[in-house]
């Protein structure tokens, strides 16, 4: 049975210590989001999100407070408990795609399957899946010098997704792209949600996502301040195949 919640925080500080003075990037913050939802989290510059974000993916631990992510409590795990959870769990996509230039489009999905006990056709079959489902099936052979931006996210998008994460983490994934790429990696990141019943959790300043996500948390000064609920968002779904 599905997790009611694919993400739990209950409390959650994060405080960082530059010299003598203290900086609470987040301030008792307390969100669940059901999962397979699309949902956004939106704010200002400094406000936190990112944050957020990274305590979500496993990239950073909390001050204090409970993160409770797929049902598991990862708050306390200690480093290399952690990577291997987020291997497990989370497939993450960043602003500036961080694909490696000296691999192919095939090679830079392949990375994250390396690290399991896959064999070469079970890998190889789970990359050309990936690259089919973000329409670059054929462009597998492709360095990332050869691709366009948004296929190059479009490639960072496959490589997040290939080992049938619980979670996709995005940061700004469209703040590097023209308008028309960021639109189609958008309705790229909707149909994950849709078809493949993602939960995706998306830190943008990109107005026109609100178009596409299910729920918009709004975060300023390090605090949870509301969440909009998009009208047309879909009831709850309950999560389904993988890919």
């Amino acid at each position: 049975m599905a997790q009611e919640f694919a993400i739990d925080l209950e409390n959650v500080t994060r405080i960082y210590h530059r010299d003598d003075f203290e900086i609470r990037a987040l301030d008792e913050v307390t969100i669940r989001i059901p999962a397979g939802r699309f949902a956004a989290i939106m704010g200002p510059s400094g406000s936190g999100k990112t944050t957020l974000l990274n305590l979500i993916a496993g990239i950073d631990h909390a001050t204090s407070g409970r993160v409770i992510v797929g049902g598991e409590e990862i708050t306390s795990l200690k480093e290399k408990d952690l990577a291997r959870w987020r291997a497990r769990h989370i497939g993450l996509v960043f602003q500036f795609y961080n694909l490696i230039p000296v691999l192919t489009a095939f090679e830079n999905v392949e990375l994250p399957l390396l690290l399991t006990p896959l064999k070469k056709a079970e890998r190889r079959e789970h990359v050309e899946t990936a690259l089919r489902v973000v329409g670059l099936a054929d462009r597998m052979n492709h360095y990332p010098r050869q691709l366009s931006g948004g296929q190059e996210q479009r490639v960072a998008i496959a490589r997040a997704i290939v080992a049938d994460p619980t979670i996709i983490a995005a940061d700004e994934p469209t703040g590097d792209l023209d308008a028309r790429s960021a639109e189609e990696i958008l309705t790229l990141m909707r149909e994950l949600n849709r078809q493949f019943h993602k939960t995706i959790l998306m830190v943008t300043h990109d107005p026109r996502a609100e178009r596409f996500v299910d729920t918009v948390y709004r975060v300023d000064k390090g605090s949870l301040i509301g969440a909009d609920a998009v009208a047309q968002a879909e009831a709850v779904r309950p999560a389904g195949a993988g890919l």
